[in-house]
């Protein structure tokens, strides 16, 4: 067995880096593993909401990624077709504006804080085998991309590798909450297509989304129903430009401007896992994945990490107990997540919206202070069950009652 480390993190990306950095800094000793070189890139959703921006500028890392160039995004618009949605949330920590940085771009500075933290780092390093000792996990086995097998320990092994997470297949938690995938997207970069902040397009059955990100470039995401995968992929081309063509402003944009890139596509289940076991923990997708449409994975990540470092730190200091320190941990990323969670499987269905809620959004429309709750509410910064409280929504259709009249009478 190698020399014991504190915590051994398996994943380096938006939950792993910021988990390994964040125990790094807290004085102990961390070993973090990812079987990709850095940089490189991964399917993604792009977009740091501001719960996640303000986490950066609290780790001391949003000055690295404004320096990228990455233009800041502090404006939200949801175009439902018959009206659309203007807003800019509320601040978090002082921060409102979002970013949508490549993911070329951001793991890489990511990974560099954690060595700078003093995170022991391999990349190409795939991991073989999670190690038990008495029934709890005890280290990893592993090796390089030219280099033998070694065995690692540590007090803890954290899964920060995705959805198909191998901590997570080892050691096979509870899952809850579970959905199978409900949409399809699929991304690319174009050029000369400038947005005003990020442009979000709902139609029945079809959704995309668009934000700057580096280079000058424009991401623009379509999405459909996961019934349509593969129908739709002998012709992804004409499936994505027929969705684009459904908001015709925009489609028109889009054809003055140039693709630079190949499609790239996803479609993902949904699902929490228990967080936590004897030996072992997991963060970001391997413990909490859900649809893309409402672009909340990276700021999640980093607002686990956050959270779940807090609670190792907690017990490797003695303070608490492995299995209290935990099951808080899990309780407040539950707590958050959960309303967020169900609003996302609703938007994935792209199904029209219900009566009730067409009437909603119509009363929100033209109401800045509303539209801004909205925006707001669909980042994070608003909790869901305030905005859908019965007396906000009695509150916002009568105000719209009270505007529609006053038009009238004008």
């Amino acid at each position: 067995m190698g020399k014991p480390y504190d915590v051994i993190v398996v994943g380096a990306r938006c939950a792993g880096s910021p988990m390994a950095m964040l125990l790094a800094r807290a004085g102990y000793r961390v070993l973090l593993v990812d079987r990709a070189t850095f940089p490189s890139d991964t399917v993604s959703t792009h977009v740091v909401h501001a719960p996640g921006v303000a986490a950066l500028q609290g780790w001391g890392l949003l000055g690295r990624l404004e320096a990228t160039g990455c233009p800041p995004l502090p404006k939200y618009s949801y175009d439902f077709g018959p009206f659309t949605i203007s807003g800019s949330p509320r601040p978090t920590d002082g921060v409102s504006t979002a970013f949508c940085p490549r993911r070329t771009v951001l793991d890489k500075l990511l990974v560099d804080a954690a060595a700078d933290a003093g995170v022991e780092v391999r990349e190409g390093f795939a991991v073989d085998e999670v190690v038990y000792t008495d029934g709890a996990v005890t280290g990893i086995r592993g090796h390089g991309r030219k280099d033998a097998s070694v065995t690692e320990s540590a007090s803890v092994v954290i899964g920060a590798d995705g959805k198909n997470s191998v901590v997570a297949k080892a050691v096979r938690p509870d899952s809850y909450n579970e959905t199978q995938p409900l949409a399809v997207w699929y991304y690319t970069y174009w050029s000369r297509l400038p947005t005003e902040g990020i442009e979000i397009r709902i139609r029945p059955g079809r959704g995309s989304v668009a934000a700057g990100t580096n280079d000058g470039l424009t991401l623009v995401a379509a999405g459909w129903p996961v019934a349509e995968l593969t129908t739709n992929r002998g012709d992804l081309e004409g499936a994505y430009m027929r969705t684009l063509e459904l908001a015709p402003p925009f489609a028109e944009r889009v054809r003055g401007a140039r693709r630079e890139a190949k499609f790239v596509g996803t479609s993902v289940p949904s699902f929490f896992r228990k967080p936590y076991g004897l030996g072992w923990a997991l963060v970001g997708d391997a413990g909490y994945t859900k649809d893309p449409v409402t672009a909340l994975g990276i700021s999640d990540a980093f607002l686990d990490a956050e959270r779940c470092a807090h609670a190792i730190g907690q017990w490797l200091s003695g303070a608490r107990p492995y299995d209290e320190a935990m099951a808080d941990y899990q309780h407040s990323r539950d707590e958050r997540a959960l309303p967020l969670y169900g609003l996302t499987c609703d938007l994935a269905m792209l199904h029209p919206p219900a009566p009730e809620m067409q009437r909603l959004l119509a009363a929100v429309h033209g109401n800045q202070e509303a539209m801004d709750d909205f925006a707001s509410m669909m980042i994070g910064t608003l909790p869901v069950p305030e905005f859908f409280a019965p007396s906000n929504v009695e509150r916002l259709i009568a105000a719209a009652d009270g505007r529609a009249a006053a038009t009238e009478s004008a």
